[in-house]
């Protein structure tokens, strides 16, 4: 069986997508995850992918592309798959994607949907109300056929050794940056948690992207070490399992770092539903207002004035969730 899994979103989209695949790859010889070019690097690092096919659509993304039929006409060639899985978050629509992949000829399409399919869906799953993303794409896996195979917790590829960038000793992971504004934790408040840290004797150092290295030089300053724009996805992965700690709000990196097994303080806006969206399998303590006027808002740019769902939070708040994490015995989530 040639088994075709989507996940079209961003790069912690398509790694909470893990137990899912990993599901499917148990009962099917050949697996391909369809995803869009940010979520690519993701796709890259999960067991299960035999082949990652990239194509950024229309209907999802960040900058999304005009429709084009040659396009879509071009994936369609490109898909060769007897069963599908589309999986979306809660909010999305699979319709799209069941037309394109009907088009190509794929026989069986499994989806969640609250809308009416017509002949597009073979599955028309519906999902728990309140369900993890990560259990929510379990779920329709196995209601497709495909029980789960393991723990089901988030998982990558081992990465390389990152000695040569993290140095020797133990040390905290403070991640600042984040997918859209609505998310992130002010830079100055980042960095008062890394003095903060620091003096309370931990090691920090601060990562991000190629596009983020002002951000990550001016919140490591002189007490952090600065990691902006020196790791790629599996480089990263490195330094997040090497850590003690993860601190980073609600974004890729809270999800790398669960599925490499280390805590995370999450520094989590409300913008989207902690329920479904905070890290997975891991001890975590969640910090932020999940009450706040922009709850389940889905806004990138903060609607409230002082974005006070997050710069509430200390550098103290911060520290202290670090040491609490460190001194746990057993998993924990709290809020």
């Amino acid at each position: 069986m040639k088994a075709l899994v989507t996940r079209l979103d961003s790069f912690g989209d398509v790694l909470l997508a893990g137990p899912a695949v990993r599901a499917v790859a148990a009962r099917a010889d050949h697996v391909t995850l369809l995803c869009g070019s940010r979520g690519a690097p993701a796709a890259r690092l999960l067991p299960g992918v035999d082949e990652v096919l990239v194509w950024d659509a229309p209907w999802g993304g960040f900058d999304p592309p005009d429709v084009s039929r040659a396009d879509l006409d071009a994936l369609a060639g490109r898909i060769d798959a007897d069963t599908a899985l589309i999986l979306t978050s809660f909010h999305q629509s699979p319709l799209p994607t069941a037309l394109v992949l009907r088009l190509a000829g794929v026989r069986y399409i499994a989806a969640d949907s609250v809308d009416y399919p017509g002949s597009l869906l073979d599955l028309r799953h519906r999902r728990a109300p309140h369900a993890h993303e990560a259990e929510a794409a379990l779920d329709l896996a196995g209601a497709a056929g495909f029980p789960a195979a393991d723990d089901g917790r988030l998982r990558v590829h081992p990465p390389p050794p990152a000695d040569a960038l993290t140095g020797p000793g133990p040390y905290v992971v403070l991640h600042p940056g984040a997918s859209v504004p609505a998310r992130a934790w002010s830079p100055g408040r980042a960095a008062e948690a890394v003095r903060e840290l620091a003096a309370a004797g931990h090691r920090v150092l601060v990562t991000g992207g190629p596009g983020e290295r002002d951000l990550t030089a001016r919140v490591a300053g002189a007490h952090g070490t600065d990691l902006g724009g020196r790791t790629d996805a599996p480089a990263l992965a490195g330094v997040l399992a090497g850590a003690a700690v993860v601190v980073t709000g609600n974004t890729a990196p809270a999800h790398l770092a669960a599925a490499v097994g280390t805590p995370v303080v999450s520094l989590f806006a409300p913008v989207v539903p902690a329920e479904r969206w905070r890290p997975y399998g891991v001890p975590y303590v969640l910090l932020g207002d999940q009450d706040a006027p922009c709850a389940g808002s889905r806004a990138r740019d903060c609607p409230v004035p002082g974005h006070p769902c997050l710069n509430t939070v200390t550098a103290t708040d911060v520290a202290a969730a670090v040491g609490k994490l460190m001194a746990a015995e057993k998993p924990m989530g709290e809020t």
